[in-house]
């Protein structure tokens, strides 16, 4: 005989308060995806909008965005970063 297996409870996933929280991006990230205040998952999803719009992320490495003037001023004047540090750098924009 097979035992059977109780189905694992799933307890419905809570999002962090804190990734929820609306944040208001500042001038140059506001060029990029607008100035309104919204949680960061939202922002990061806008950027990466944007990116795909304009075909900014790198043909051989698809970790790397390779910025155009707006995002060279979101990144601090790098040309391409990291899919990972785009995270740290875009952070330094909104309050």
């Amino acid at each position: 005989m097979a035992a059977k297996k109780k189905a694992a409870k799933k307890s419905a996933r809570k999002p962090n308060a804190a990734f929820m929280k609306p944040m208001t991006p500042d001038a140059t990230l506001a060029e990029v995806i607008g100035n309104k205040a919204m949680p960061r998952t939202e922002i990061t999803k806008k950027l990466w909008a944007y990116i795909k719009k304009n075909g900014l992320q790198d043909k051989v490495n698809k970790r790397n965005i390779n910025g155009d003037d707006k995002l060279k001023a979101v990144f601090g004047g790098k040309k391409t970063v990291s899919m990972f540090e785009m995270t740290k750098l875009v952070s330094k924009h909104f309050d």
